[in-house]
């Protein structure tokens, strides 16, 4: 009997984990283009198929990455990039807050390997998926996001970095459409189910451009474009979450 509920539950578990990864499916097919011209630019700055792909292992933050390549090909110093990339990631702590906030029913213990996954793209398509946080395995559901987002790429880092002296610096540069692709894609969904989202983007945006016509730097402009832009959406979707 406890036999048959523990494969019950084994079952369960991988199916929100297979859940998960068909979810995920969409960020990988935007993810492995955008590595794969990472690991290309990367390579041809002078960087070794080892640092590359150890920099997406332990960084995993794509515009960061981009940001490091451009700031080694300019030979500035590693606290320069590390306070570069602080300021361009400020905006994680808005989203891990708003993002443990939909998981409140998930176990504690997942709570720390799950925010060490998390990115754009993944706390979008996790913003589309608020009632798997509610299920007994639901952890599970958006692990999988997580892996699938992960693993493509590092992988994609790496095979760029294998191609980084075939292929030619402005063929790899145009692939960086790639990005803004993605995030379309990633909006128009949710903007179809309510336009007041595409609002928010919208108000984000303008911050942003109004931040960096100021002189503040591209970091701090995405910084008070994603808090602003935030705090609109709390007024502006305030009556629908009563």
């Amino acid at each position: 009997m406890d036999k048959a509920v523990a494969q019950k539950n084994e079952l369960s578990e991988l199916g929100m984990l297979r859940k998960g990864l068909a979810a995920g499916f969409p960020i990988m097919l935007g993810y492995l283009p955008i590595a794969l011209t990472y690991g290309v630019l990367a390579k041809q700055t002078g960087m070794s198929l080892l640092e590359l792909t150890m920099m997406s292992i332990f960084v995993y933050a794509g515009a960061s990455q981009f940001m490091a390549v451009n700031m080694i090909a300019v030979s500035a110093s590693a606290m320069e990039i590390i306070i570069a990339t602080f300021v361009l990631n400020f905006r994680h702590f808005v989203m891990s807050l708003s993002f443990m906030n939909s998981l409140r029913t998930v176990e504690r213990k997942w709570k720390l390997p799950l925010s060490l996954g998390l990115t754009d793209e993944a706390f979008a398509v996790s913003a589309f998926h608020p009632e798997e946080a509610k299920e007994k395995h639901g952890a599970f559901f958006y692990l999988g996001i997580f892996i699938i987002a992960y693993v493509s790429w590092v992988f994609g880092s790496f095979i760029g970095g294998m191609l980084g002296e075939v292929i030619p610096a402005n063929l790899s540069q145009s692939m960086g459409i790639a990005l803004y692709a993605m995030f379309i894609g990633l909006l128009i969904p949710s903007v179809k189910k309510n336009a007041k989202v595409g609002l928010i983007a919208v108000i984000a945006m303008l911050i942003n451009f109004i931040c960096v016509e100021l002189g503040l730097s591209s970091g701090w402009g995405i910084v008070i474009g994603t808090v602003i832009g935030g705090m609109s959406g709390i007024f502006l979707l305030k009556e629908e979450q009563e």
